[in-house]
């Protein structure tokens, strides 16, 4: 069974060959840790899982090396940290506030499903390899030193007779259309509009290390070096699979690409580009001034971490997504049945053709089709369970047992058990004695307490009465 995956700088579907099947290396950019992220972030996060289990699931648990960056430098952060603590010194402060904003996002992700991944490295911790980088630029002329800054040269990069690829062949635009589509920040010694900042002299109130290209005043990164950076330490040189936001196309990923392949003279950063595509809220796109903003917490607040996961995957990760109520409200019924079914299930190995959807480039809707055909079969034989819950479990679902998934469902409603189990009991008692009148009120008054209950047979073919609280 081959996997392929669609490459953004190639623009094609292609099969994947990794440069060494015992430790496939994937990247992929990660939060700038200043407040909780937004459900946009959590998307990439699990588009991203996904794909690291599919990796394992093909090559093993052991030969995959997924890493996923922290920002820990940024203006906001620096911001949020004088405003929270003030008085104390300001990379104390920073520290606290990263430390804090990158536990909510581990916590975050975490309730949706996602598997730590292999590494997860810090910015701040990887300015060694930032300033080594960026002399390799200087050296290689692709870079220039300009009062007090490290700027990048497209325009060089573009000259350099050489294997290296074209600056702007990841977003497939020319200079002049990212000079016209892009927010360029102009600057008296810049060379050129299009010149990138890898690195520039700190302000006061902001953290600062000694600069490299023999500048003598202390400054800071700029964003792109940092993944270069934190990818060539952890994934070498060239790795198989980059991935992010279709956001980061331009200009992070085509300038992480541009730094990296002039830095070490390759025709490549990654083998694989992968972006997944945008979300939006109610067919809008997700804005604070719309009053539509939802941070992965807040949407936590309401519904299980699974239940945001299954209203992701049902698109294909490079379409844009659409978040929904109804998607949400129509992901917790399925994953209520599928809990019912194959939760307590000793999980087998996942159907052939659920992998074989995964690996058309993560077609997540196509699983979900094979995933309903399953659980028609799960429902009539023991086997069929099993491969069933191995396939649920592949994709990050049934973290917990069947009766914690009803009775954390069952606790948010706020419907009382006993009360519930009580009716249901004299209920059994009308229907025995034929009071069908009396069955039937008891049932309508637990339909307004929004509780649904089913009649069926047990094992030993006697009637019994199951209840769920209804959405």
């Amino acid at each position: 069974m081959e996997l392929r995956l669609y490459d953004t700088l190639t623009r094609e579907k292609r099969p994947f060959v990794p440069l060494d099947a015992d430790n496939v290396r994937m990247y992929a950019c990660g939060p700038t840790v200043y407040d909780f992220a937004h459900i946009g972030n959590g998307r990439a996060a699990v588009v991203f899982d996904v794909l690291f289990r599919a990796l394992r699931h093909r090559y093993g648990t052991d030969h995959v090396t997924y890493v996923r960056n922290i920002t820990d430098v940024d203006d906001k952060i620096n911001v949020r940290a004088a405003r929270d603590y003030p008085g104390m010194p300001l990379n104390e402060a920073i520290r606290k506030v990263t430390e804090q904003t990158y536990q909510q996002y581990q916590d975050d992700v975490t309730a949706l499903g996602c598997l730590p991944p292999t590494v997860q490295p810090r910015a701040t911790e990887h300015i060694p390899e930032m300033r080594a980088i960026i002399e390799k630029l200087v050296a290689g002329g692709f870079a220039y030193v300009a009062e007090d800054h490290v700027l990048f040269s497209p325009q060089a990069m573009n000259a350099a007779n050489s294997t290296l690829p074209r600056y702007g062949a990841l977003s497939k635009r020319s200079l002049d259309e990212m000079i016209a589509g892009a927010r360029v920040d102009v600057a008296p010694y810049k060379r050129d509009n299009t010149d990138f900042v890898l690195w520039k002299p700190s302000k006061p109130g902001e953290p600062s290390w000694p600069s490299p290209a023999g500048i003598a005043v202390e400054g800071r990164p700029g964003w792109h070096i940092e993944c270069s950076a934190m990818a060539w330490k952890h994934l070498g040189e060239k790795f198989d699979i980059h991935g992010g936001g279709i956001d980061l196309v331009f200009p992070h990923h085509e300038n992480e690409l541009a730094q990296t392949c002039c830095a070490f003279h390759t025709d490549r950063m990654a083998n694989v580009w992968m972006h997944n595509g945008f979300l939006q809220i109610e067919s809008e796109k997700m804005s604070k001034s719309l009053g539509n903003f939802f941070t992965i917490r807040d949407l936590l607040a309401d519904w299980p971490g699974e239940v945001l996961r299954l209203s992701m995957l049902r698109t294909h990760y490079r379409s844009p997504l659409d978040w929904t109520l109804k998607s949400a409200e129509e992901a917790a019924r399925t994953l209520d049945d599928w809990y019912a079914v194959a939760a307590d299930a000793e999980p087998g190995a996942p159907s052939a053709a659920m992998v074989e959807a995964l690996y058309d480039d993560l077609n997540t809707a196509q699983a979900m089709a094979v995933l309903h055909s399953l659980r028609n079969a799960a429902a009539s034989n023991e086997a069929g369970r099993k491969e069933f819950a191995g396939s649920l479990r592949l994709l990050g679902f049934l973290s917990e047992s069947a009766a914690a998934w009803k009775g954390r469902k069952e606790q948010a409603s706020g419907v009382d058990v006993a009360a519930v189990e009580t009716l249901i009991a004299e209920r059994t008692t009308a229907r025995a004695r034929k009071d069908f009148k009396e069955s039937d009120r008891i049932r309508d008054q637990l339909a307004a307490m929004g509780v649904a209950i089913k009649d069926g047979k047990d094992a030993e073919g006697k009637p019994i009465t199951t209840w769920e609280v209804a959405r």
